[in-house]
């Protein structure tokens, strides 16, 4: 059963490979960022952005200055997309 306060939950966008979104970095993600900007996007979409270890907090400060970061969680936690485009931008500062 369907209940209506998870209909009104942000949803992140699926994701496809789990490769770091980071510029030149072709690392395995642990992570995944999930932001929204609030002049493009509605109040509870959430983008992916997918950071290794490494680029994790470079991205989530790059985010939480512009006020878009909506919190972070590990890549299990995700939706995954079968052969599709994912949610998730690729070649980030």
């Amino acid at each position: 059963m369907v209940r209506v306060t998870d209909l009104l939950r942000p949803t992140p966008d699926p994701v496809d490979e789990l490769v770091c979104s980071a510029r030149g970095c072709g690392a395995e993600a642990a992570w995944g960022l999930l932001w929204n900007n609030p002049k493009l996007h509605t109040a509870n979409r959430r983008k992916v952005w997918l950071a290794c270890s490494d680029h994790r907090e470079h991205l989530e400060q790059f985010l939480g200055a512009r006020d878009f970061l909506r919190g972070t969680v590990p890549v299990s936690e995700l939706a995954t997309v079968a052969g599709g485009t994912s949610g998730a931008s690729r070649d980030l500062p």
